[in-house]
């Protein structure tokens, strides 16, 4: 169940904002329409749940729900949807496909 809440339900749109603005600024871009994951895949704010796009991205918690993990803020990040679909469930070590490849992340969520 991606893009959802612990409950099931789509992330609200001021929640996806705010994950978003959670993404690295890419230096020269606008930051409204690009930013990069913690692997470095570039994403587009646009394409938000569009799997057709190697732009695109997911709302990924960072402590997989499956495993604990809340809707908290600090537990929420944007991740390139290969990247969340890559990722899933692994806690809390895991490795990035796009961006930089094989780069090997650790994070602890709530």
């Amino acid at each position: 169940m991606r893009n959802k809440n612990t409950q099931g339900q789509d992330f609200d749109k001021s929640t996806e904002q705010r994950v978003w603005e959670k993404g690295q600024i890419i230096p020269g871009e606008d930051a409204n329409t690009w930013r990069k994951d913690v692997c470095g895949a570039k994403m587009k704010r646009t394409d938000y749940g569009n799997v057709n796009s190697i732009y695109g991205w997911e709302i990924d918690h960072i402590k997989p729900k499956s495993k604990g993990g809340t809707d908290h803020m600090d537990n929420l990040q944007p991740l390139q949807w290969e990247n969340n679909r890559d990722k899933a469930d692994n806690y809390p070590t895991w490795y990035c496909k796009n961006g930089t490849t094989g780069k090997q992340i650790t994070q602890t969520g709530k």
